[in-house]
């Protein structure tokens, strides 16, 4: 009996340590379905809190409503919107909405919780009609200027006879829209109007700044937490995948039908028929990739962990959405001579997260509120709750470029006696700069590890690899890796983007095939 007794509990104590290193994201963090109001089609197009604590919400047919999340009461605040895919609360009574055909500032007047008066802030942009014509944002920044998405038009859908802005048939005319030729001459995407493909800056009083050419789908615009703006943008022509973008004012992000409209741009000259090799020379390539079919196929909002450690272990990190799966990816930013480039995480998958999480806000209690919407294409729709409940996970907290390798920094200290050799997989490759819609990836292969130390009482470990040179995605798949807890690692994978070199050497011909 008395060996029995040291049995059951010998195997009871080997039972926790499995169940330890099993552990999984719902672990660390739980969620939330919100209800939601009966009839309404809620795909969320925004979110955003008043200072009061109310969250205010825009719907993809229109609608705009308020929650009050201690009552769990909704009450529709505007409707009559067409498409609405951002809103920023300026105050208990004033929103701003970028719907379809402009940002429109709804305001409630006499404080009853419902709007009564709707003002265009800025619409100063061409439209065709296609259906592919979304507007993003807003986001802003933080002295009150509006950053806008301008979503390129699709060659699979009309242009129709009320133009809105200049027309500049530049790979594209109206009289041959359905001709044989039309998809092989005009590329997947174009901007046959004013400001298609570009973000746009608004101040408070509706001034617009052309602020930055090259985008194809920018479905997702914030700010990190130093005032630096970020874009996603879809995999699609002239973009071999999902990408990441630190934007500044000026500089051209590689999709060439916007072209056409900056001030400079030789007047008859079609975007789309100048060479990979002169377009290259003009982009500024993205800060992180995002693999398609691995990280992330449509990436959505990015924002940046704003909770001074109530949301866990990531404070100032960005969180960015993903439509096609049940994702929310982390990015690690690493800034290497002068420009910004990183890493992104898996950071939760699945465990009761829904798909198409396409917009996220923080609440003042360090939950994140995330919406969710497929927009007649792929995901989900509805609104979620993710809570951290304070036990802290073992992940990768940084990762930094080094001359010949990387420095990996955890969350929790590794156990002695982990061989990073045995747990360590690196592999490189890259993804073509085409005309083509997306890109295989190219250039695949292992990169051995020559060497590692661990410092930091064990959280951080210097990788030193046999090949590294800028231009290339490494990729690092960790294996059976637990903390001196026994908890295990949470997410295994993580991919840096390798734009520059400490040195500032960025040469990466590969890119452009010849």
């Amino acid at each position: 009996m008395k060996y029995t007794k040291y049995f059951l509990a010998g195997v009871l104590s080997f039972i926790a340590v499995i169940g330890l290193r099993a552990a999984g994201i719902s672990d660390y963090y739980s969620i939330d379905n919100i209800s939601m109001p009966k009839g309404l089609d809620s795909q969320v197009g925004g979110l955003d809190f008043m200072p009061d604590g109310r969250l205010v919400a825009c719907f993809h047919r229109g609608e705009v409503y308020t929650y009050h999340p201690k009552k769990n009461e909704w009450k529709l605040f505007a409707d009559g919107l067409q498409e609405p895919l951002g809103i920023c609360a300026i105050n208990d009574r004033e929103v701003v909405v970028m719907q379809r055909p402009e940002l429109t500032k709804i305001t409630d007047l006499n404080g009853d919780g419902e709007a009564d008066h709707y003002q265009a802030v800025f619409d100063d942009f061409g439209m065709t009609g296609n259906y592919h014509e979304f507007a993003f944002g807003p986001a802003k920044d933080s002295i009150g200027n509006f950053y806008i998405g301008m979503n390129l038009a699709s060659n699979g859908a009309s242009i129709r006879p009320e133009l809105r802005g200049e027309f500049r048939h530049y790979g594209i005319s109206r009289e041959n829209f359905k001709s044989k030729n039309y998809k092989s001459s005009s590329g997947r995407m174009y901007a046959a109007t004013p400001y298609r493909g570009w973000v746009l800056k608004i101040s408070k009083e509706g001034k617009m700044t052309p602020f930055a050419p090259g985008f194809r789908s920018p479905n997702g615009l914030g700010f990190d937490l130093n005032d630096q703006l970020f874009v996603t943008d879809n995999q699609g022509d002239w973009l071999g995948t999902s990408k990441l973008y630190h934007v500044q004012h000026d500089r051209f992000y590689g999709h060439p039908a916007s072209l056409t409209w900056t001030d400079d741009w030789q007047a008859g000259r079609n975007p789309l028929e100048v060479s990979v090799k002169e377009l290259d020379a003009k982009r500024t390539r993205a800060a992180v990739l995002f693999p398609q079919g691995l990280m992330a196929n449509s990436p959505t909002q990015p924002i940046p962990d704003s909770t001074e450690g109530k949301f866990g272990p990531f404070s100032g990190q960005l969180l960015v959405g993903e439509m096609n799966r049940s994702r929310i990816v982390r990015v690690i930013l690493d800034t290497v001579a002068g420009e910004i480039q990183g890493a992104c995480v898996p950071f939760y998958d699945n465990a009761g997260l829904s798909k198409g999480n396409h917009r996220f806000v923080f609440g003042d209690d360090g939950s994140l509120w995330v919406g969710q919407t497929h927009l007649s294409w792929a995901g989900g729709q509805g609104l979620q709750r993710i809570r951290w409940n304070g036990k802290m996970p073992l992940d990768i907290r940084s990762m930094e470029l080094l001359p010949n390798g990387f420095k990996i920094t955890f969350t929790k200290s590794l156990k002695k006696s982990t061989s990073v050799a045995e747990q360590f997989q690196f592999k490189r490759y890259y993804y073509e700069y085409r005309k083509a819609y997306g890109s295989p990836q190219y250039g695949i292969e292992k990169v051995k590890i020559i060497g590692s130390k661990r410092t930091n009482n064990d959280k951080t470990v210097m990788v030193y690899l046999d090949k590294v040179n800028p231009g290339f995605v490494y990729q690092l798949d960790i294996n059976k890796l637990v903390a001196e807890d026994n908890s295990a690692l949470v997410n295994s994978l993580v991919c840096y983007t390798l734009n520059r070199m400490p040195n500032g050497d960025d040469k990466a011909p590969h890119l452009v095939r010849n």
